[in-house]
């Protein structure tokens, strides 16, 4: 499948040159994705989808285009290739637009040491149904729950090739599979829901499905008889389930899109602290079994672990070609893109130095405030940092948990927010974004 997926990519250059590009890459996506829902105990749905996209750029000096389609005859490649070069002949300039030199590439593609891909057999439908029924029933189980919303399995595979005119050629596959359950507690107004959701590159690293339905079954019956709390500033606990959302905000701030753009509530932060002293964000792509890594990237420039933030202080800003070229400093070989647009910055694998203390010795330092689970809405301004979403979790007084809260509103300025952050040592490390739980200080709640 990976040879014919190169000559298909190498297909669409030879065509775009022949039609008048100048340089071009070409990425061609072959995927096979199988999902079954269930609701009490029969099969609700099932879909299943197979199929290979392809992608071309072409460049003509400054000027670029691109096209995607997912007929891979070879008029149709040649017709791509007309109409791209048509496209970029009336597309504006862009200064920064252009290919990886040949010196910048790298030549090390085999990403069999990522382990990211799981060689075993495609499940078949039975077994993922099997999954998801077992999921329900122990969420149904549970005392507590009054009905499953709903349980499912599903698996995807896809190879991934990539060609340029400059000389590059890579690919690599992926594989992922899933079980998720939403149960449902009490009646009315009074009812509450919420889950477990669990995916792996390899089916075996799984957990079962009994337990992610028993996990889905708990956090839904503890949030029963839930309050709003009392208006006031408070310390919030951020759940390990959602904390990463935080070091997501500060991913987004120092995107070379956004910096770029002069859009950034970090664009001046460079060497500065926006961390407390001590705490790292590390980017690692070569973490295997982890659904960031890569060894190169869309561009075909090769990864490594570096620091994004070292003790504290901004030390990169996550760039592509065109964004270090409008900033005037090198690729941080953070290229993604699918087949129907260019490049743009994304940040893979990242974790946050953790800590050594507990959630529950973390939720006695903070006495009394909220610990948030879940978080709903989203009203963050890119430019200053201002903060504002709508939270559920559990009250804390004296140190342990008293009631469980809903319908409040959490609010802060992300850049202070981030100085006061405390973390636990509850990450799990499977994650792409490996971050622990985060005590923040000085939040303003809107209650009751």
């Amino acid at each position: 499948m990976t040879r014919n997926l190169k000559d298909l990519t190498e297909a669409l250059l030879e065509a775009a040159m022949s039609a008048g590009a100048e340089a071009a890459d070409a990425m061609a996506i072959d995927g096979t994705s199988l999902s079954i829902n269930v609701r009490q105990g029969a099969l609700e749905q099932a879909e299943r989808s197979e199929g290979v996209d392809i992608g071309l750029r072409v460049l003509i000096g400054k000027r670029q285009a691109c096209v995607s389609a997912s007929d891979t005859r070879p008029e149709t490649l040649v017709t791509m290739a007309e109409r791209a070069v048509t496209m970029a002949r009336l597309a504006p300039e862009d200064p920064t637009a252009g290919l990886a030199d040949a010196t910048q590439i790298t030549g090390k593609t085999d990403a069999t040491s990522l382990e990211l891909f799981d060689p075993s057999e495609e499940p078949s439908p039975e077994q993922l149904k099997d999954d998801a029924l077992r999921a329900e029933a122990a969420a149904a189980g549970y005392k507590g729950v009054s009905q499953v919303d709903s349980a499912a399995a599903a698996y995807g595979r896809r190879q991934i090739y990539l060609s340029a005119t400059n000389g590059f050629s890579g690919g690599y596959a992926r594989s992922d599979r899933m079980i998720s359950t939403v149960a449902i507690a009490g009646e009315g107004t009074g009812m509450e829901r919420d889950y477990c959701g669990e995916s792996r590159i390899f089916g075996a690293d799984l957990p079962s499905p009994e337990e992610i339905g028993l996990l889905a079954a708990e956090r839904t019956v503890a949030r029963l008889g839930a309050r709003k709390p009392k208006t006031g500033a408070y310390p919030m606990l951020f759940d390990e389930r959602i904390s990463s959302s935080l070091i997501g905000h500060l991913l987004s701030a120092i995107n070379g899109s956004a910096i770029a753009r002069g859009a950034s509530w970090l664009r001046d932060a460079m060497g500065e602290d926006v961390l407390p002293s001590g705490l790292s964000v590390i980017e690692d792509p070569h973490r295997p079994r982890t659904s960031g890594s890569r060894l190169f990237d869309a561009e075909g420039l090769a990864t490594q672990k570096r620091a994004l933030v070292e003790n504290g202080r901004l030390t990169s800003w996550v760039l592509d070609l065109a964004t270090a070229r409008k900033l005037e400093l090198e690729s941080t070989a953070n290229a993604s893109r699918g087949v129907s647009s260019p490049p743009s910055p994304t940040s893979g694998n990242v974790s946050l130095t953790q800590g050594k203390q507990s959630r529950e010795e973390l939720m006695r330092e903070m006495g009394t405030g909220l610990l948030i689970t879940s978080m709903i809405g989203s009203s963050i301004n890119p430019t200053t940092g201002d903060y504002s979403r709508g939270a559920s979790g559990f009250w804390i007084e004296n140190g342990e948990i008293a009631y469980p809260v809903n319908e409040c509103t959490i609010a802060g300025n992300l850049r202070d927010m981030l100085k006061t952050i405390v973390p636990a040592n509850d990450a799990r490390a499977h994650l792409s974004r490996v971050v622990p739980s985060l005590l923040v200080e000085g939040m303003t709640l809107a209650g009751d």
